[in-house]
């Protein structure tokens, strides 16, 4: 637990469970409870083909476990998104995308945000059906009181999220000022099927998700017809961003006059201008390069719980953190604090 800094977790995670959903899930407005699949099939897509399952010792997630959790780290406030649910881009069936969306964000609603106000829940939104997408993250939003919606990284769209088709999302978003967020974990179509060991696949299935969004969005020109849109990029850490401002710059200074005539200004300058945050890992050794060249305002703390540690080991992340010298006190400050209230549009004073 750290005195010296108030914490607020920017992305940590709820676990699903399908006898749990089943009490909200329809399908095709017919209830899914009570049918014969319900506990044979998950409601979620596998992420991949690879062996997930977390240690026994692994706290379950839920809701006490969670406020346990928050006691024993001095954690004031978590945003949650979801496990099996990070597979949600995978459905197919955008008739169960919008049904299994509704169902999540009900759930997750009354067993999380319902229990204990420092429990914010990210929407699940159908993106495989962008109407229904709009119509479910203003309802998250307005009726469930949720600060916006997940962008599953990996999806079976065979298009980015800089696609115009996504451009009503977008729109909603900024007019109820709310954020999106990209998560990613399935490995699935990333371009390494043929990796023979789970920690080869772990290694890339998060920063290759983020680096092919982030291009999209970007070089698309997202942020240049959304200017008050306001998008996260979470659990790749943060040195892959300082490349990735490098890398688009150039690509920028040699093509942009033929393919990306409308951006306004340098990919680097829209990463860095305020719009885009990014999660860091506590142990980065890169991370004074990227405040250095992102500023102190546009990264965050998460805690990624209870996910693929024991519980004990994920402890020592704040106060290690906090222990570090090559980072000022100001830049831990806001990123244990200040920099998540201003992304999820959180005033201080409603932190309990």
């Amino acid at each position: 637990m750290s005195a010296k800094f108030k914490v607020i977790d920017g992305d940590g995670h709820c676990i699903e469970r399908d006898d749990e959903l089943a009490e909200h899930a329809y399908y095709l407005g017919q209830p899914v409870k009570g049918k014969g699949g319900v506990g044979v099939m998950p409601f979620f897509p596998s992420l991949d083909g690879w062996f997930r399952v977390m240690s026994d010792k692994l706290s379950e997630g839920d809701a006490a476990s969670w406020q346990g959790f928050m006691a024993d780290t001095g954690i004031r406030m978590t945003f949650l998104y979801p496990t099996n649910g990070l597979a949600f881009g995978l459905i197919q069936d955008k008739d169960w995308a919008v049904g299994l969306a509704r169902a999540y964000n009900d759930w997750l609603h009354q067993r999380y945000m319902q229990v204990d106000p420092r429990f914010k829940g990210l929407a699940l939104i159908p993106v495989q059906d962008v109407p229904a997408a709009v119509q479910e993250l203003r309802r998250a939003v307005t009726e469930l009181g949720m600060p916006g919606a997940v962008l599953p990284a990996a999806t079976v769209l065979a298009k980015a999220y800089g696609d115009h088709s996504f451009h009503p999302i977008y729109e909603e978003a900024q007019r109820l000022n709310c954020v999106l967020a990209c998560h990613g974990a399935p490995s699935k179509g990333w371009g390494f099927d043929f990796f023979d060991t789970f920690i080869k696949t772990h290694a890339l299935e998060h920063p290759f998700s983020q680096m092919l969004q982030l291009t999209s969005m970007v070089l698309d020109g997202v942020f240049e017809y959304f200017p008050r849109l306001r998008v996260a990029f979470l659990e790749a850490g943060i040195g892959w961003v300082p490349y990735m401002m490098d890398r688009l710059d150039e690509e920028y200074e040699r093509r942009a006059k033929r393919w990306a005539p409308f951006l306004s200004k340098k990919p680097s300058e829209y990463l860095g201008g305020g719009n885009i945050y990014y999660s860091c890992e506590v142990e980065e050794r890169t991370l004074p390069y990227a405040i250095e060249l992102l500023g102190e305002d546009n990264i965050f703390f998460p805690s990624d719980y209870p996910h693929e540690r024991d519980r004990a080991d994920f402890l020592g992340d704040i106060p290690e953190f906090v222990e570090r010298t090559d980072i000022s006190d100001r830049a831990k400050e806001k990123i244990l604090w200040h920099n998540s209230l201003r992304f999820y549009n959180i005033p201080e004073s409603a932190v309990p």
